[in-house]
Parts: structure tokens; sequence; C-alpha cells
């Protein structure tokens, strides 16, 4: 797909099938976080991928634990991305970001739906999630957000209308 109109195009997927994406449009997905610009290429993010049912409900609940409401908060895809910076650099939020805006986009662009969870701040401070940091060697990295992936169960979102005032032109 040409990069513009996947850029323009994209919509967060809210609805999902039960059917795991293959290990080559992950590693697709993961290669677009990977390339993302970091401040001096410091590279402060990694990548926790789950396509482990068990353990991707496990953070599913624990991420629940932290909304107002019931529900399943990665709406039933079968693969989530936790991104995780590195405490202490200055543009760490900004590299996670930018690492998950890649990965929303790269996977528009091979025809995955894929959607931006919040909440993963709270999930990597939790005993669990300090856990879970302890056993891939992670301590010292902080939750940025999760990228939930999958095949949309019906099809791809109509796009929202943008607002007509985005762009401010001076000069």
């Amino acid at each position: 797909m040409d990069a513009i109109k996947a850029l323009n195009d994209r919509v967060s997927v809210r609805c999902y099938k039960e059917e795991q994406i293959s290990k080559e449009e992950l590693e697709t997905v993961l290669e677009a976080g990977k390339n993302a610009p970091t401040g001096m290429n410091r590279q402060s993010p990694v990548f926790i991928a789950v396509q482990n049912k068990k353990i991707r409900d496990e953070l599913s609940a624990l991420n629940a634990s932290f909304m107002d409401r019931e529900g399943d908060p990665f709406y039933g895809a079968p693969t989530v991305i936790c991104v995780l910076v590195k405490e202490g650099i200055i543009t760490n939020i900004e590299d996670g970001s930018l690492a998950l805006g890649n990965m929303l986009n790269a996977a528009y662009a091979i025809g995955l739906g894929a959607c931006w969870i919040h909440r993963c701040k709270q999930m990597f401070e939790s005993e669990y999630g300090k856990n879970l940091l302890a056993q891939y060697g992670l301590e010292g990295y902080v939750g940025v957000g999760c990228c939930i992936l999958g095949y949309p169960a019906d099809g791809f979102p109509e796009k929202k209308i943008r607002k007509a005032d985005y762009a401010v032109y001076v000069g």
C-alpha cells in the first residue's frame, strides 16, 4: 500500500476475529516500530509481543482493573504488543509513542486491524507487571501503551471526518 494512503486512511479497529495473525505479519509490525525515530537515536523502546492466549487474557484483565467499566480493553484482538521505554531518557515517552504510531500505520498497510490501548504504564507499575519485567530482564522500563493487532471482524470501520482547523498557517 502507498505510504501516504496508509497514513491518511488508517482507522482504529475495536472488533476482531479470534484467528491469530501470522508470525510474518507480527514481525512486519515490530520492524516498523523498531525503525521509528528516537531522540538522539537512543532507541529507548522495547516491545513485549504477546500471542499466548493465557498471558494475553491476564494482561487484558490487568488493564481492565484500571478502567471504570467492565469488558475486554483489547477488544478481542489476539495479539498485544506492550511498548515500554527505558526510565531516565528524556525523550522516552516520545520515542515509545512514535514506535506505537509506526506499528499502527504498518498494521493498516498490511491489512491488519490495530488500536492504541492506554493504561500500559499502570499495568507495569503493578506487582504483576513488575514481576513480568523482572522475568524478562526489563527492570527500569515503564509502559507507554499497547498496540493490539488482529484481523478486523467486520472489516475496517468508516473513517471519521477530521476537523478543519488542524493547521494554522503562519507567514
